[in-house]
């Protein structure tokens, strides 16, 4: 393989990350919903927890390990806390702070 040939396999890699990441979004912004409707709190500490275990345990199957895997997964875990933030409480991009 060549370099230009790699390059374009990421750049299908990526293409599918962010369709998956736009697809996981639109997940959290109906939970967000159901959570207002619910009145339960957007910030979740055992879910997130949940969720990091999950992707540590999985991430063997790679070369990134679970100390990254895990790292990429608690800024997905930020944004998708951002998003709930704004469908819960109306809140503009700028205004939601961690």
């Amino acid at each position: 393989m060549t370099l230009d040939d790699l390059r374009r396999d990421i750049d299908r890699v990526d293409e599918v990350l962010v369709r998956l990441l736009n697809e996981r979004a639109r997940c959290v912004c109906e939970i967000g919903k159901l959570k207002k409707e619910l009145g339960i709190e957007v910030y979740q500490p055992s879910r997130e927890k949940d969720v990091l275990r999950h992707v540590r345990a999985i991430a063997s199957e790679g070369p990134l390990g679970p100390d990254a895997i895990a790292r990429l997964f608690e800024r997905i875990i930020d944004e998708a806390r951002r998003l709930e933030r704004r469908v819960v409480h109306g809140e503009s991009d700028g205004a939601a702070h961690e």
